[in-house]
């Protein structure tokens, strides 16, 4: 990119698809990484946080972006796979700087407290090298007398100060914002790359069911650290928005003066349910059931299950079948019947009654049936949820595959990225040109970093060689 380099604000950043030059996804952008400089400077931008599908972070440089636009990000196609590491004079531009409050410096004005909504970045002229030019902000409070209260306007970088001080209560909206799309898993690994203060900040601002699902995704560590972080009101509501075997698995690691606290300022029902799964014992159907499957009575319909599948709230595992049981329907319920697959609701006409398709020759599992055995019904029937039935034949509630995995791998699996062929680091493309490292660790000078007519290779990460006084220190803009 040469002089006249568009402007990109980061906000567009979020999510893009990383490609190597032949057109092969690498991941997708989850940060940017900036370095603060003292004398109101622009932050020199130098990389990316590039998420692989394997959900590894790693760095991704500038030195290696060959073009931003229509999207997606274009790499050389030379890539290190060691795990990103954030140094102290790091910025991460989503997790650290949006929703941050600066102040507004223009001149001929007072000083005014703004909200930090988006930032710019743009290559310079001739260079290599990236910086962020432009903030987009909100003003707050009082403002003169001709502005509105909540006015927006992009200034120069120059024209705030305050993005280095340490910010107590720091808001989450425009970071949210960013990652709205995600799945609650993607942006519970969000959540748990963030600093702790953060990560607090962030899990506070989300609604009480999206912390919910976010808080099932994230390791119990993380849970653990977020519920304690929110008043016990806030706490007993989450608790009840997430699933049951999700939330009773929460409450369990919690001291027991504590649990009581929480499930007393819980619906009488939900409380209930969490202390009958809490009775079972963790590695057992009973321990890992969910205590809200589809329950129907045999006068039910065909239509009237379908209407029930169709719920956006059911997760597909449990969406995949109904259970057909004697009155009462909520668990336990009366006499269990048998089970009717989604297909088979599909194959007949909406006014069929359930109980005349019940599918009853499959044993349900026993609360206490050990996880190994569990395993082995799953894998032997293709299934994808069963029931667990009492001594009585009523329908506890029902097990799902993803919760199977769940206690079937390594405890820390949440922490740790899928399986990588190269434990260290890759090179798509020509091998011969993967730099040793991450680059992190040459300091060169400016000058033998920008090349006139950019066709040396740069095993720099950007992140080194910057000259006397760019070192990030305490003031900034």
């Amino acid at each position: 990119m040469a002089a006249g380099a568009p402007r990109i604000f980061v906000s567009h950043l979020s999510g893009v698809a990383v490609f190597d030059p032949t057109g092969d996804q690498v991941g997708r952008v989850r940060d940017l990484v900036v370095m603060l400089r003292v004398a109101r400077r622009p932050p020199r931008l130098l990389g990316l946080v590039v998420e692989l599908a394997t959900r590894r972070r790693i760095f991704l440089p500038m030195t290696r972006v060959t073009g931003i636009e229509s999207g997606q990000v274009i790499t050389t196609g030379v890539l290190n796979v060691r795990r990103f590491e954030q140094r102290p004079t790091e910025r991460l531009v989503f997790g650290e700087l949006l929703d941050r409050r600066v102040t507004l410096v223009e001149s001929g004005e007072p000083k005014e407290e703004v909200t930090v909504l988006d930032l710019s970045v743009q290559q310079l002229p001739a260079r290599r090298d990236w910086e962020i030019d432009r903030v987009f902000v909100r003003k707050g409070g009082k403002g003169g007398a001709f502005r509105r209260k909540g006015e927006t306007l992009t200034v120069e970088w120059s024209a705030v100060t305050g993005f280095a001080l340490e910010e107590h209560g720091q808001g989450a909206e425009s970071l949210l914002a960013t990652f709205e799309q995600l799945r609650p898993a993607d942006l519970a690994n969000v959540l748990h790359h963030l600093s702790p203060k953060r990560r607090v900040e962030v899990a506070a601002a989300l609604d009480d069911d999206r912390l919910a699902d976010v808080l099932e995704e994230l390791p119990e560590d993380d849970q653990i650290e977020i519920l304690g972080k929110l008043k016990e009101e806030r706490a007993a509501d989450v608790l009840e928005a997430m699933d049951p075997d999700d939330a009773a698995d929460l409450l369990s690691e919690l001291p027991t003066e504590e649990q009581e606290r929480l499930l007393s300022l819980m619906q009488p029902g939900d409380a209930a349910d969490m202390r009958r799964l809490m009775a079972y014992e963790e590695r057992t159907a009973g321990g890992l059931m969910t205590t809200e499957p589809i329950v129907l009575r045999p006068d039910a319909t065909v239509a009237d299950a379908l209407a029930r599948v169709r719920n956006a709230d059911l997760s597909p595992a449990l969406a995949a079948q109904v259970y057909v049981c004697r009155p009462p329907d909520e668990t336990p319920t009366g006499k269990y019947l048998g089970t009717v697959h989604f297909q088979r609701l599909l194959r007949d006409p909406p006014y069929t009654l359930v109980s005349a398709i019940i599918d009853d020759d499959l044993q349900p599992l026993e609360p206490d049936a050990p996880l190994p055995v569990v395993a082995g019904f799953f894998a032997t029937y293709d299934m994808v949820s069963a029931p667990v039935v009492d001594d009585a034949g009523a329908l506890l509630g029902a097990v799902t595959v993803d919760d199977v995995l769940d206690h079937m791998l390594p405890e820390d699996w949440r922490e740790t990225e899928f399986h990588l062929a190269e434990e260290d680091e890759v090179a798509e493309g020509d091998e011969g040109d993967a730099p040793e490292g991450d680059g992190r660790d040459l300091l060169e000078d400016d000058a033998r970093d920008d090349t006139s007519d950019g066709t040396r290779e740069d095993t720099r990460d950007g992140r080194e060689g910057l000259g006397k006084g760019e070192e990030a220190g305490s003031h900034d803009a």
